[in-house]
């Protein structure tokens, strides 16, 4: 019997290609696929309670599972001990990718002792409802369809016996011996192969080598291997267009039975920026280059009525709707499109700002670059005294984060063109004074809203922005406050949904975690900064991969799987803070 079930969102690890991304479980099952691209349905759905799915794991139905990434890549070992024999399965995305074409690898290599291997495939298009239809086709090829897309899968033994289940699914054991290997290839791709089945061995140096030189080494960092890590994600996260996931999943729950389960399978410019800024942080990279050509290429088309978040292509996000699967536990919903596509972020115009700033401050921002850079202050111009949904996408209100970051990357942009810095600076000064009249709390600090006197730990990045100084009053008042008010045993909640404890509505935000190491650090105390920026760093499973939110009881990981955001800005943490910790 092959067992899979869902797991803690701890437990999967992300193999990804830039244009598609699946989850490995801990008993070796791809639980989670979209095909061909990040937002079309998926063909492996288990993790959401539809079929299919693809499994390699040992015969031994006792073992204790592990496993790790190869340095620098998201190529993926797991590995079992079963008795005294031990057993890995390698994994990974064929890279660099082909975007009408999936190749998905998988080497089982037995470490010590002989092992016998169970395998079984049921790819199911269309969230698990098209059935999969594969024959053998010669040798060790299987070809055939699932729905719209053809398969082919490569590598199955000619002398095995090759079960088909009544649904479709085909299923095999092997025997390897000590210090032997069998290879595994799945194609899935919207046109009929009219090529070879590829080599293994050749599409594996291949991604080995392109990996080698996809993350860069040696960079000053407070934890290179996280560092280096958070980097492999965000590139496996990224097209070869530039646009960034937000993550790699839908409808994972943020908290159980709360109803906020959406879908991340989408380009977000806001964190598209934050990637933007913290590769600039580190030195810069292509992700910095990525990251300015997806957000120059919306605002030039879009303008002012640039949208929060695009598909991978640049089109708009499809309309949220219902699909009837049992969803991961503690998700009553399982969510296709997403709200977003209806609403006005202008904290957007201004990250957009801060990025265009810091890529000319590293001498990559072209023409075109500086064109968007007009648009997004124009933009400001048009709408920065209209309501929007802010950074954490609520009801419409005048946020003074919002403002305050506008402010920001006017000023940042201000510092590269001394030709429009009056202006450009004016027009911050007017947004600040504005955000000071209806949102400076009587104790001194940052409030949400001009109607909601809260605090709110997004409204520490006004000061690391540059939209204030950090030693103005109301700085050092809101980075107190958020400590005060909104932390707890070293994590940062965004704001409080309602009086008791903070863990009671959601878990912790890591993205304000790190937000507050950069914060402390800023302020002059090094030691707390570290202190921050080390407990969040701890909020991962044994892949390092960060979700949205940790519950800080539970020790558990909240929300879709890996969040982009928290990637980029651990690197830009750990980047800022290692310059005054030498390693």
């Amino acid at each position: 019997m092959l067992l899979t079930h869902p797991e803690p969102l701890r437990q999967y690890a992300l193999l990804a290609d830039g244009e598609r991304g699946a989850l490995v479980g801990p008993r070796g099952d791809v639980a989670f696929l979209c095909a061909p691209r990040w937002h079309d349905d998926a063909v492996f759905s288990d993790l959401l309670g539809g079929r299919g799915t693809y499994v390699v794991q040992p015969a031994d139905e006792r073992f204790v599972w592990g496993g790790s990434y190869q340095d620098g890549t998201l190529i993926w070992r797991s590995r079992w001990v079963a008795g005294p024999d031990v057993l890995e399965s390698r994994e990974a995305l064929a890279y660099p990718p082909r975007r009408d074409r999936v190749v998905l690898l998988r080497r089982a290599e037995t470490v010590r002792g002989s092992s016998g291997v169970r395998i079984l495939l049921d790819c199911r298009g269309s969230f698990g409802s098209d059935r999969m239809r594969l024959e053998r086709a010669g040798g060790s090829v299987w070809t055939g369809r699932t729905g719209k897309l053809h398969l082919r899968w490569s590598g199955v033994p000619e002398d095995v016996a090759v079960e088909k289940t009544r649904e479709g699914a085909l299923t095999f054991e092997l025997e390897l011996a000590e210090n032997t290997r069998h290879d595994l290839v799945l194609e899935i791709a919207t046109e009929r192969f009219d090529d070879d089945a590829p080599d293994a061995q050749q599409l594996w140096r291949r991604t080995e080598d392109s990996w080698g030189t996809a993350v860069p080494k040696g960079r000053s960092s407070l934890s290179p291997r996280d560092f280096e890590h958070a980097w492999a994600v965000l590139r496996g996260l990224t097209s070869q267009d530039g646009a960034m996931v937000a993550a790699a999943t839908t409808s994972l729950p943020e908290r159980s039975e709360a109803g906020r389960d959406y879908d991340y399978r989408y380009a977000w410019v806001r964190d598209q920026c934050f990637v933007g800024q913290a590769i600039a942080a580190a030195g810069g990279g292509e992700l910095l280059q990525t990251a300015v050509t997806f957000v120059r290429d919306r605002l030039l088309a879009d303008g002012s009525r640039l949208m929060p978040a695009y598909t991978i292509d640049g089109d708009p996000v499809p309309d949220q709707q219902q699909l009837d699967l049992p969803g991961y536990p503690g998700a009553p919903e399982v969510q296709l499109g997403n709200r977003v596509r209806r609403q006005f972020q202008l904290d957007a115009l201004g990250e957009a700002l801060l990025t265009f700033a810091a890529a000319d401050r590293l001498d990559v921002l072209d023409a075109d670059g500086w064109k968007a850079v007009d648009i997004a202050v124009q933009g400001i111009v048009e709408r920065g005294d209209q309501e929007d949904a802010g950074i954490w996408e609520l009801e419409p209100r005048r946020w003074a984060h919002s403002r305050l970051t506008c402010a920001a990357g006017l000023r940042a942009v201000a510092a590269q063109r001394q030709s429009k810095a009056a202006s450009w600076i004016q027009l911050a000064d007017r947004l600040v004074d504005q955000t000071n009249r209806d949102c400076l709390h009587p104790s001194g600090r940052w409030q949400r809203a001009p109607d909601d006197p809260t605090v709110d730990a997004a409204l520490l990045l006004p000061a690391l922005r540059g939209a204030v100084p950090a030693d103005d009053p109301r700085s050092i008042a809101t980075w107190r406050a958020v400590i005060d008010e909104l932390s707890n045993d070293g994590y940062v909640y965004r704001f409080r949904h309602q009086p008791g404890p903070l863990n009671q509505s959601e878990g912790a935000f890591l993205l304000c975690g790190f937000h507050m190491a950069m914060a402390t650090h800023q302020q002059g105390d090094e030691y707390g900064a570290v202190r921050w920026f080390e407990r969040n760093r701890s909020a991962v499973g044994p892949p390092g991969l960060f979700t949205e939110e940790f519950d800080v009881v539970q020790r558990q990981l909240r929300g879709n799987l890996p969040q982009a955001f928290v990637h980029a800005v651990l690197i830009e943490s750990s980047s800022v803070l290692a310059g005054d910790h030498p390693h």
